[in-house]
């Protein structure tokens, strides 16, 4: 009786034991949370009052720009400036050494002053021969020769007069002087060597104020400008701004004040030049700057930032989120850039929403937290 009470409780245990493991085994209910869509920054596409320009690649050029020689030989005895600065016309730059040419100035006049005297001599001995052949007191012949004597004391004096004038002249190109107004740059030979024609260039002054850019424009580019202006607008009454490195803008505005004659025929285009108020010195005679010609009127253009632009191989394209925030690929064809937002032509409608932070977060389709942001102007 014992023994059969006792493999009952067994029995019993082991079913005990079997549920428990049946219900450790029981399918456990999976509980999942959906991810929130991703926030990106989106700007509407708006419309504004902008001035098309055209951008061409430029370079700073003198007005007037002149390489300083010297036109006699000698000595450089001064150099009466400081490079790089500022000069006035008939500022006294350098000087050659003096001496010789002061001798040789003396000597002229010398030799003038002998041949005026034989001049005087002559005259009056030609007077006296003519006195004296109306009173048929002496022969004809005598009144010639005193005629070619005074006539040949007056060539002398003649030639002598130039000689002082030469010598005056060679004298004074011991001094040279800045012709123009400018900056002067660096001076080649100092004081102590000598100097000739054959020396080349001295020192250079360039005009400052005002200066020019000069920029090559295409036929096309040409008749591009024409078409966005009205009628009685070319070119050359357009604005032009100048733009630096990183886009920084020159202050005073430019106007155009020539045109090249014929076209370039390797290029295909035309050399302008656009004049600038440079009071300061910042455009600089060879400086490589950006050219912006823009238009004679402004014009409602569609625009949104560049940061919104991506491009692949099939061209520029902008990731715009639709009425149920959604990503949508849009292909777009663009207009010229003003400052940080480029013309949009098609592609896109005012009011449309792109993205400009987030896009690599984001897939065609996708769902997303848009959150509007102004442009910036």
């Amino acid at each position: 009786m014992k023994h059969a009470v006792k493999w009952m409780g067994i029995a019993i245990g082991l079913v005990l034991a079997s549920l428990v493991a049946g219900c450790d085994d029981a399918p456990k209910e999976t509980v999942t949370q959906q991810a929130p869509p991703p926030s990106v920054t989106v700007v509407k596409v708006e419309t504004r009052d902008l001035r098309p320009s055209v951008s061409f690649s430029g370079r700073v050029t003198a007005l007037q720009r002149v390489d300083l020689r010297a036109r006699i030989e000698g000595f450089l005895d001064k150099q009466n400036f400081q490079e790089g600065a500022k000069v006035k016309t008939g500022d006294l730059l350098y000087v050659i050494e003096k001496a010789p040419y002061e001798a040789r100035v003396t000597a002229a006049k010398g030799a003038l002053e002998t041949a005026s005297a034989r001049l005087t001599r002559a005259e009056i001995e030609y007077d006296r021969q003519a006195t004296l052949v109306k009173k048929e007191a002496s022969a004809q012949t005598k009144l010639d020769d005193a005629r070619a004597a005074r006539d040949e004391a007056r060539g002398n004096v003649a030639k002598l007069t130039a000689e002082v004038e030469q010598a005056n002249l060679q004298l004074s190109y011991t001094e040279i002087r800045a012709p123009i107004d400018g900056r002067i740059g660096e001076s080649i030979l100092s004081a102590g060597n000598y100097v000739s024609p054959s020396s080349g260039t001295l020192a250079t002054i360039v005009a400052v104020d005002p200066i020019g850019v000069t920029f090559p424009v295409s036929q096309r580019e040409i008749i591009a400008v024409r078409e966005q202006s009205a009628a009685d607008v070319e070119i050359g009454d357009r604005v032009v701004y100048v733009e630096f490195g990183k886009g920084k803008r020159y202050p005073a505005p430019g106007k155009v004040d020539f045109m090249d004659v014929a076209v370039n025929p390797g290029t295909d285009a035309v050399n302008i030049r656009a004049v600038f108020p440079n009071p300061d010195g910042l455009l600089i005679d060879g400086q490589l700057v950006t050219a912006v010609v823009e238009s004679d009127k402004p014009r409602p253009s569609m625009v949104i930032p560049i940061s919104a632009v991506q491009i692949d191989q099939t061209g520029p394209f902008v990731l715009s989120v639709s009425g149920d925030n959604k990503i949508e690929v849009r292909r777009v064809e663009l207009g010229p850039v003003t400052g940080q937002l480029v013309v949009v032509l098609k592609g896109l409608a005012d009011g449309d929403r792109v993205v400009t932070e987030g896009v690599q977060k984001v897939r065609p389709g996708q769902v997303v937290e848009p959150v509007e942001v102004k442009p910036e102007a």
